[in-house]
């Protein structure tokens, strides 16, 4: 019987900025995309909402490069969403977007050899050697300041965001200050808090070791939530919602839980080719339901997103929506599926990929 690819689990960590940039190879969460190839990036158009038409946020980014496969050296998978509530609609993947980029060894952008760290070196390369990128979000820009010309914008409204909150006041007065400020001081509430995403292999209890019962589970599940490494608002969330989060009904869900509990801090769960874990036993899809890739072959899993992630990024700032589950962002997990073959067009530019949604049924979701 063929051996499963073991789980590779994703875990927040605070990471130094500098050291979070595309010369790096990062895996992480929110500020600025750390763009892999340097141009060529996304149309802003193709990173739009179709829901609200407005700018997606860049949710996070996973390295995973391919070693057989010599374009895919260097590999980027890089997921985008929106933070409207009101765009969040169940079992729907339109505010979400993913793309998959990757680069031989020998490319036109980074050393062949493996990057040395160091804080004044690490910034270049940048995609703003190689073309206009946004200073709100950190995208392919189209626009700029139509009054002094020198300062790019993804898009009319965060130049228009930008005009509000800090442009204004220095608009054609130093233009060699404006670079420096582009991305130290500025007013910024559209990126979400910067993580690193560290990753170790999941370990499952040996057959011989005995299980851990329910009420210890809980109670370690409890004390996660209730520590300094859970977020500060769900640090006084009452047990009796704790205990709640974690009653699940059908036999998937309680699937999902026990694996949980095993790592309940993990975000994210890498596993090229191999089955997501699903919170439920409703909208699993099909093979038909995941499109083949633009190359014409068939897309296979990647990696998942959890619904713990939510708990490090202020997708919605009303915690009492939050605790509700009503009118809030929320998911019950993002599975990612890209090109089984992970084609050249990757090489070439910027490829979309494929994001399914699954969320809770009403019996899985917050009381």
């Amino acid at each position: 019987m063929a051996s499963v690819i073991p789980v590779e689990l994703g875990f927040v960590s605070k990471r130094a900025p500098w050291k979070l940039k595309s010369k790096f190879f990062p895996s992480k969460l929110g500020g600025f995309p750390a763009w892999l190839r340097l141009n060529n990036l996304p149309d802003r158009s193709d990173i739009t909402c179709k829901t609200c038409k407005k700018p997606l946020q860049f949710l996070l980014q996973v390295y995973a490069p391919i070693p057989e496969v010599d374009s895919a050296f260097h590999r980027t998978i890089f997921l985008f969403a929106c933070d409207k509530y009101l765009c969040n609609k169940p079992f729907d993947n339109l505010n979400f977007v993913v793309f998959r980029s990757q680069l031989p060894r020998q490319n036109d952008f980074y050393s062949f050899d493996p990057p040395v760290y160091n804080e004044k070196l690490s910034s270049e390369p940048s995609a703003e050697k190689f073309q206009p990128v946004c200073c709100i979000c950190g995208c392919a820009a189209s626009l700029k300041c139509s009054k002094c010309n020198e300062v790019d914008y993804c898009s009319e409204n965060h130049r228009e965001y930008d005009w509000q909150n800090n442009h204004q006041k220095d608009c054609g007065k130093n233009v060699e200050e404006e670079k420096v400020r582009k991305n130290k001081g500025r007013v910024n509430n559209f990126l979400l808090p910067e993580y690193e995403l560290v990753t170790e292999t999941e370990e499952l209890p040996s057959e011989d070791e005995p299980e851990k019962s329910d009420e210890d589970k809980m109670k370690e599940y409890r004390q996660f939530m209730q520590s300094s490494k859970a977020p500060k608002e769900m640090q006084d969330m009452p047990l009796d919602d704790l205990d709640t989060l974690m009653q699940f009904k059908d036999k998937a869900f309680s699937k999902f839980q026990k694996r949980i509990k095993l790592e309940p801090e993990q975000v994210l769960r890498y596993q090229r080719g191999e089955t997501p874990l699903w919170a439920s036993a409703e909208h699993v899809p099909t093979s038909g339901d995941i499109p083949d890739c633009i190359c014409g072959a068939k897309r296979i899993f990647e990696f998942q997103v959890m619904p713990q992630l939510l708990n490090y990024l202020p997708l919605n700032p009303d915690i009492e929506l939050l605790k509700t589950g009503k009118d809030s962002v929320d998911w019950a997990t993002l599975a990612i599926y890209t090109c089984s073959k992970s084609c050249e067009k990757g090489f070439e530019s910027y490829v979309k990929e494929f994001v399914w949604k699954q969320d809770f049924t009403n019996n899985e979701t917050i009381k």
